[in-house]
């Protein structure tokens, strides 16, 4: 896709060599339901070029991934637009066409066009002249499955047929004639109901002396040597970084990366010694808008409580103290413009009482202050998310007393009285760790199971959000499990699990409890489930963090106990594509309970938590 002005108006011109490429699933519009739309309004704003007298050119088409028919479409041909539609009802399926005659375009102008469909009724409107109404036979079909269907921009899933011209805006409107939204607008060819941010912007006309070169291209102007400023007045120009062969484009606030050698991890350094407050049990890197970034350590004892600090000229300093009882994990999430942390206490307060908090932001104290308490059986970790525009917090449950199989609490935000509810209770095993993600429109939220009682040796769960709950998706048998962490490689998805230990009061001791496989699963799409990809020996993992360097993927994992020492090598493991991921860096770590990836101006980091000294490490990494 290209940006070209013409009379003042950018417009997409759509010149894939490969026209599947200008295509997206159905499934991205059609969230909640897989059938189009039974009444709705198609608006387009185009200019078209001159096109040959018997040549047909698609504008879009909807159509399914097995067939070569299109389910919905419009053309446009030489004085005609071509509406065309499939028609399930008959047998076989049939494609009714409806031609709207004398639609001039190419005349070198933009036009809108709004085409409004409900049953046998279709009517056009070009440039909010007079409708063209048209009542035909074969109404649009009250029930079109979009199931495995893909819209493709400007073609039909092939060459034949592609879109010569400028596309500025296609949108559909379900369940209205859009024209009376169309038609209001003082220059309606060029009427704005959705146009992309980037065809918005009309830039200023040129002066009378000045002669246009290239009448479609947008001016443009290519800056060289250091970083200059990128403010409104830079919108839509480059920087050319000749000591990092980088292409970049302004935005109006930020250089976005065009074109630019990618960096390759050479090796990790040590950068920084950040010194807690206690052992530290995990941590939480996060960053406050027009703030800055921070880094809240869980730590063990209180006083003196847990920490937060501010990352300043390039190094974690503390910033704010805050009362805490044997934390575990903290969370940073926001709602709208609410801003929280929240933490999961193990033990007892002074009082007795056995709450995990949520703190939220406050922009005048810039600090953390208290908003809610929350009680929790010897809370492991807090899990944020949103499903469907309504914000959720899930809390992991370790045990009540000497019992290990409670119930784990998932919590809905209310809106009106600005607390978090309870929603939803799920039996959990001693567990330690909540994971959620999205697959397409699911969503899903994995439990890491620890220990029932008796054996660590037991099966972890993944739920899948449905019909307002979560339910059972599929049970992974998992050793002591401590963690979930997914992450995406290209297309393909991935689950690792961290297996702390394997003991069962039933069996025989093992040789080592703690050195054993921790594993990686990937989804398989079509048996619908997760299935192992690769087994790693690890020694006590207590946790993955999967972080990306140029085009490089890698995971790293937090061993903690070999079953002698706690002094034992985290590893960083390479994605080696068909070779899986593949041992690259050892690095030495006591007690590593956490692992953390961020990234600076100045370049990509990892923090690792200690649970066995006061010591935290910020590691650099290196890269060529």
């Amino acid at each position: 896709m290209r940006v070209f002005q013409v009379q003042g108006v950018r417009g997409f011109q759509l010149a894939a060599s490969r026209p599947r490429a200008l295509g997206f699933p159905a499934s991205r519009l059609f969230i909640h339901c897989d059938c189009f739309p039974e009444e709705f309004s198609i608006i387009v704003t185009l200019r078209v070029l001159r096109v040959p007298a018997k040549r047909n050119e698609y504008i879009f088409t909807l159509m399914a991934e097995e067939s070569p028919s299109v389910l919905v479409g419009l053309r446009y041909a030489p004085e005609k637009l071509h509406f065309l539609f499939w028609s399930q009802e008959r047998a076989g399926g049939w494609q009714t066409r409806v031609t709207f005659h004398n639609v001039s375009l190419s005349n070198n102008q933009w036009h809108t066009l709004v085409l409004a469909v409900s049953g046998q009724s279709f009517s056009l409107t070009v440039d909010c002249s007079v409708p063209k109404d048209m009542v035909v036979e074969t109404p649009f079909p009250a029930s079109l499955s979009v199931k495995r269907a893909s819209f493709y921009l400007g073609n039909r899933r092939r060459r034949k047929g592609v879109f010569t011209g400028l596309l500025r805006q296609l949108v559909l409107l379900p369940g209205a004639d859009a024209t009376p939204q169309i038609c209001t607008a003082m220059n309606f060819k060029e009427a704005m109901l959705s146009v992309p941010t980037v065809l918005q912007d009309v830039p200023m006309k040129p002066a009378s002396n000045e002669v246009l070169k290239y009448p479609y291209e947008t001016d443009t102007k290519v800056t060289l040597g250091s970083r200059p400023p990128c403010t409104k007045q830079e919108k839509a120009q480059f920087w050319f970084n000749a000591s990092q062969r980088g292409l970049y484009l302004c935005n109006g606030s930020a250089w976005i990366s065009m074109l630019e050698v990618k960096q390759r991890l050479d090796y990790v350094e040590d950068y920084q010694n950040l010194v807690t407050n206690s052992e530290t049990m995990g941590v939480e890197v996060f960053t406050i808008p027009k703030v800055g970034l921070f880094a809240a350590t869980a730590n063990r004892y209180t006083p003196p409580g847990s920490a937060i600090y501010k990352w300043t000229d390039g190094k974690f300093v503390p910033y704010q103290n805050i009362p805490t009882y044997q934390a575990q994990s903290w969370k940073y999430f926001t709602i709208g413009k609410k801003i929280f942390l929240a933490v999961a206490n193990f033990e007892q307060n002074d009082r007795g009482q056995e709450f995990s908090v949520i703190y939220k932001w406050s922009r005048r104290k810039e600090k953390f202050i208290t908003y809610q308490r929350i009680t929790t059986h010897s809370a492991r970790d807090w899990e944020a998310f949103v499903i469907e525009g309504e914000a959720f917090l899930a809390v992991v449950n370790h045990r009540e007393g000497n019992n290990h199989n409670i119930d784990s609490v998932i919590y809905r935000w209310n809106p009106r009285t600005g607390l978090f509810e309870t929603n939803q209770t799920i039996p959990t095993s001693g567990a330690y760790d909540w994971e959620f993600f999205t697959i397409g429109p699911y969503s899903f939220l994995a439990v890491a199971n620890t220990f029932n009682g008796t054996s660590t040796k037991i099966y972890s769960h993944i739920y899948i959000w449905l019909s307002g709950s979560f339910q059972l998706f599929q049970s992974i048998l998992t050793f002591g499990a401590a963690d979930w962490e997914v992450f995406h490689i290209g297309d393909r998805v991935f689950l690792a699990v961290a297996n702390s230990h394997s003991y069962d009061s039933g069996m025989p001791a093992p040789s080592n409890f703690y050195a054993i496989n921790s594993s990686i699963y990937e989804l398989n799409i079509t048996a619908q489930m997760f299935v192992k990809f690769q087994d790693l020996l690890t020694y006590s993992a207590l946790d993955w963090e999967f972080f990306s360097v140029g085009d490089d993927s890698f995971l790293v994992v937090a061993n903690s106990f070999d079953g002698f020492t706690f002094s034992v090598n985290s590893i960083i493991y390479r994605w080696q594509g068909y070779e899986g991921f593949v041992a690259a860096h050892h690095l030495p770590t006591v007690g590593c309970r956490d692992w953390e990836a961020f990234h600076t101006a100045e370049g990509s980091y990892l923090l690792y938590s200690s649970a066995k000294e006061p010591l935290s490490k910020v590691l650099k990494l290196k890269t060529t």
